[in-house]
């Protein structure tokens, strides 16, 4: 896969973008579409990754939006759970990004 420095930094502003958002949901549970929303739109970041990466990303957004279906922490649906998982994920992501 060939990359242009121009895509790679869009990618890794995009990673940026979901680990800003990853750390507002902690702070503001409201914030969770707009991460979850995030995740799904940033194309050059699944682009700029290995094929692995993006179908767990989206695994775990799935996943984070069926959690704000319920008020309180089910043992299924732990949001602090998959907020600590796509934590994981960014890092993961950090050490494997083109420039990252």
């Amino acid at each position: 896969m060939s990359t242009t420095i121009t895509d790679a930094a869009t990618a890794q502003d995009q990673l940026n973008r979901l680990a800003d958002l990853l750390a507002a949901t902690r702070r503001d549970p409201l914030q969770l579409g707009r991460l979850c929303d995030h995740a799904r739109q940033a194309s050059a970041l699944h682009a700029a990754l290995p094929p692995r990466y993006a179908p767990v990303l989206l695994d775990v957004v799935d996943r984070l939006e069926s959690s704000a279906l319920f008020s309180e922490e089910s043992c299924s649906f732990s949001q602090k759970d998959l907020l600590d998982s796509l934590q994981l994920w960014v890092d993961k992501a950090r050490g494997v990004l083109p420039g990252g």
